[in-house]
């Protein structure tokens, strides 16, 4: 079993550092959280631990980098199963951020990971941190020296081969912007194959002052992929930061963003689209943690879910006593194709300050059938007609890339995606 193959390996080894020592002790400490664990009460675990899994680290790739997802972009930092791939990796000559992995970082570069690697995460109560921590030998180092402007974005490709065998997967990738630099930062999850693997990745991003960073996160792969992702991201003052999450394909996916604003003036905005079907299970937990007073947060989340698909939105915002003039918002929407579909919502605003300006709420419903006639009496066949307000309803979200070459890749497999609604109605 997956749960108990992990923890033997974790018992088994030896650990170099006290941040690995530490996050282990954790991780046998919390062990496997369930449903009787607040924050997996609608995302059962068992499906996942029940699976038989094996750690493959050298076998024949068969990928198809031709893809329309995996050709987007010049700067390419690959993995595959779990381990980086020079081969298939493209940095610009003229790039100014430096890039290493974890396992070949140097002397040069011990200052900054001591001051990040494994400190911007909390690995003492979040048991899936604690194993990533613990267990991750590989991962990228991304760093954006002072005043540097990185103007191609940065692609992070990690990608699982599942068409002859499975795989463990954990990744742990640093990326810090150092004061008023600015960056894009792409991390695509892409698998082929028909096997079951299980990704375990941490992606931790210091935002120092007056850096700016967008951060997109793209979801792709094949049904047998169980996908638990952290992004913890550590803002300081007069900050800017991005983020846009895309859940399109895989078994079960968790995706936790966790954002602290650790100073004033800091602006955040965070957007999400998962559009499940089958028997798909996306869950998006997001918390954004405002500390200091004058910061603006802007969150909002939609979802599509048809068939027997589940969708889970779990949104928290805490403003700290000394938070005063915080403005926080936050909005998930969500649409049920199915009668079969399931959509668990819990927005959460947890206020310890009074001089702020907060909201949150939900709603999940169904399309409009009086619109859909409309289109109909147009001359529009009814399937049609409801993948255009499928894809009217996902433009919120879409619109707001500002990667225009990605943009389009997505609208292309967004409304490939699409195209299982037709027989829902």
């Amino acid at each position: 079993m997956l749960f108990s193959y992990l923890e033997d390996k974790i018992k088994s080894k030896e650990f170099n550092s006290e941040i690995k020592k530490q996050a282990a002790d954790s991780f046998l400490k919390l062990g496997v959280p369930t449903i009787k664990h607040e924050e997996w009460k609608y995302s059962n675990l068992k499906v996942v631990a029940n699976s038989q899994f094996e750690q493959v680290e050298n076998s024949q790739i068969n990928i198809d980098f031709d893809s329309e997802l995996l050709k987007f972009g010049s700067n390419k930092i690959v993995f595959i199963n779990g381990i980086f791939s020079s081969e298939h990796s493209i940095i610009l000559t003229n790039s100014s951020f430096v890039f290493v992995t974890l396992s070949d970082s140097d002397k040069a570069n011990e200052n900054i990971l001591e001051k990040y690697l494994g400190k911007i995460s909390n690995v003492s109560n979040e048991a899936f941190t604690a194993l990533n921590v613990a267990l991750a030998e590989q991962g990228a180092f991304i760093y954006i020296p002072k005043n540097v402007t990185v103007s191609e974005p940065i692609i992070i490709q990690n990608i699982v081969d599942n068409t002859a065998s499975s795989h463990v997967v954990n990744l742990h990738h640093l990326i810090v912007a150092e004061e008023n630099a600015e960056a894009k930062i792409v991390e695509i999850f892409y698998s082929e194959g028909k096997e079951v693997s299980f990704e375990n990745t941490l992606t931790e991003i210091a935002v120092n002052a007056d850096a700016r960073l967008d951060y997109y996160k793209i979801q792709n792969q094949n049904p047998g992929i169980y996908h638990v992702g952290t992004t913890q991201v550590l803002q300081e003052q007069k900050s800017y930061f991005y983020a846009a999450t895309f859940s399109l394909d895989g078994s079960f996916i968790r995706n936790n963003l966790n954002i602290v604003l650790n100073g004033e003036y800091i602006e955040n905005h965070m957007y999400g689209l998962y559009i499940p079907n089958g028997t798909q299970h996306i869950d998006n937990h997001t918390l954004v943690d405002h500390k200091m007073p004058n910061s603006e947060s802007n969150e909002l989340y939609k979802g599509i879910l048809g068939d027997k698909s589940t969708g889970v939105f779990n949104g928290k915002i805490f403003v700290r006593q000394d938070a005063q003039k915080t403005n926080a918002y936050q909005n998930c929407r969500n649409v049920l194709i199915s009668p079969n579909a399931t959509m668990n919502t819990k927005p959460q605003l947890e206020i310890w300050a009074d001089d702020v300006k907060c909201s949150h709420g939900t709603t999940t419903g169904q399309l409009n059938d009086d619109h859909i006639f409309y289109m109909q009496s147009r001359g529009i066949p009814k399937s049609e007609a409801v993948k255009l307000q499928l894809v009217a309803f996902a433009e919120d979200v879409v619109s707001q890339l500002k990667l225009n070459e990605l943009k389009t890749v997505l609208e292309h497999i967004i409304e490939k995606k699409l195209n299982w609604t037709e027989g829902e109605y």
